[in-house]
Parts: C-alpha cells; sequence; structure tokens
C-alpha cells in the first residue's frame, strides 16, 4: 500500500538542500595553465562561473588559453608567473586580491633509472613539485585567512603519489610528499575554513606524456594496469576538479581524490 504525503506546509520544507556546484562571484588562481591538466582545469572553472588567473611560464599558451575562456563570455586574464621564483611569487600575490581557489597544476617528471639520476634533474622536480607548491600555499592562504573569504586548495598529485613504479622514485618521491603535506595543512587550515585536497590522475594523455605513450609496449603495459582499459585524458579531471572547488565539496579536507581509473585499487 502506498503511503501519502500529507499536506502540513510546505512540502519542500523537510527536503535538504543540493549543495551547489556553481562558482559564480569566485576568484581562481590556475598555475602551469597554459596546457594540460593545468588548462582543461581554467576551462571547467570558468565553466561554472569562476574568475580565472591563468599563471605559467610561457606567455603565449596562457594568453591565448585567456583570450579563448573570455570568447565564450567567460572571465580570463593571464599573467606570467615563475612559480619556482620566490620573489616572483611574493610580488604577484602582493597585488593581488585573495583567491577562493587555487589549483597547482604546475609539475614536472623526468623518468629514469636511479644510478641515472642526477642532482640537477633531483633539484629541479621538487623544486617545481614541492616546494613551488608549498610556496604558493603559503602565500594564497595568507590572503584567504586575512579576508576571512575561506577557500579551496587543489593541487595535482598523482596516482603514483599513492603507489611506486620502476625509473620514477623522484617523481614518486614529490608526489609522496605533496600528500603529506595536504594532510598536514588541512589540519593547520580547517579553522579558517580553507580547504585542502589532491587530485591524483593516472597516465593522462598530455604533452608531457605524449612521448611515453607513444611508446606501443609502454602504452600497453600501462593500459593493462587500469581496470577501465583505456588512458585517461583531461577531460577525464575537470569534473573533480569542480567538485573540489565547489560547496559540494564543503566537508572534503585532506583527501586525495583518485581519477586512476582503478589503478591504485589494486
Amino acid at each position: 500500500m502506498q503511503s501519502v504525503a500529507r499536506n502540513t506546509g510546505d512540502p519542500r520544507a523537510a527536503l535538504p538542500v543540493m549543495p551547489s556546484f556553481r562558482l559564480d562571484g569566485k576568484r581562481a588562481l590556475v598555475t602551469g595553465a597554459g596546457r594540460g591538466i593545468g588548462l582543461a582545469a581554467s576551462v571547467a572553472l570558468a565553466a561554472q562561473g569562476a574568475a580565472i588567473t591563468l599563471v605559467a611560464r610561457s606567455e603565449a599558451e596562457i594568453v591565448e588559453a585567456a583570450e579563448g575562456i573570455c570568447s565564450r563570455g567567460q572571465v580570463a586574464v593571464a599573467s606570467v608567473l615563475d612559480v619556482t621564483d620566490s620573489a616572483q611569487c611574493a610580488t604577484f600575490f602582493a597585488r593581488e586580491a585573495p583567491f577562493d581557489i587555487v589549483v597547482n597544476s604546475a609539475g614536472m617528471n623526468r623518468p629514469a633509472p636511479l644510478a641515472e639520476t642526477d642532482d640537477e634533474t633531483i633539484a629541479a622536480i621538487y623544486s617545481l613539485n614541492v616546494l613551488a607548491v608549498y610556496r604558493i600555499i603559503r602565500s594564497a592562504t595568507e590572503g584567504m585567512i586575512a579576508s576571512s573569504r575561506g577557500g579551496s586548495i587543489i593541487s595535482i598529485s598523482s596516482q603514483m603519489g599513492h603507489v611506486g613504479a620502476a625509473s620514477r622514485s623522484v617523481y614518486c618521491g614529490t608526489k609522496h610528499a605533496l600528500e603529506g603535506m595536504t594532510k598536514a595543512l588541512a589540519w593547520e587550515l580547517g579553522t579558517h575554513r580553507i580547504r585542502i585536497n589532491t587530485i591524483c590522475p593516472t597516465f593522462i594523455d598530455t604533452r608531457m606524456t605524449s612521448a611515453m605513450l607513444a611508446d606501443t609496449a609502454f602504452h600497453k603495459s600501462v593500459v593493462e594496469r587500469i581496470a577501465l582499459g583505456r588512458v585517461g585524458q583531461v577531460e577525464d579531471v575537470m569534473g573533480a576538479i569542480c567538485f573540489l572547488a565547489a560547496d559540494a565539496s564543503a566537508m572534503v579536507t585532506g583527501s586525495a581524490l583518485m581519477v586512476d581509473g582503478g589503478w591504485s585499487a589494486q
């Protein structure tokens, strides 16, 4: 027998309110925004209503990306910034109003066996993948805290922040460091209503991975480790970025969102 709801006033009053995935009125900063996941993040956040500041060292790429976003009636500006340069970062944040969303997407990898990994490679990868991210978070959250506006920090990590792989010891080390940093900062920043999380993709078809994935044997070995049976595309990461940026994830912090097609499930 079907139960019949009785009219006791507004029938909507007892229903939960769906949190918004929209980002209207929010300011977002995306590093490494000229290509790959950084570009995809910029496009995704702009589509949800955020005003985007795209930063990278390569001016032509971020200017073209910003113009493309603006051509859709959305808001985006490009600003050249080397996130590994402490002085440049200090100058940038001193002149900018506080951001509500920060996506740390700038990163690099130089796969090599242990015996062939030189000191310059180690320093370069840690400088961009760890130190620059920490520096950006430190500066961005200073503005968030001073303005009492809260915010969301999203760092692009990797499945390699949770597993290991041959010839990727330095890269894995940086991503494991990023995961630990995120968990610690979740506790430090939580009282300021600042959430901090990582997104951990599998191999995504970008300029950075194209040479590796062009190797038929390597491509086959990668796909065999992915339960969904395919390499990822930048579009696969866009929804995750919007989720963690929005009020829809208001209770999510110190977490790693796996976008790895099941790689780390084994």
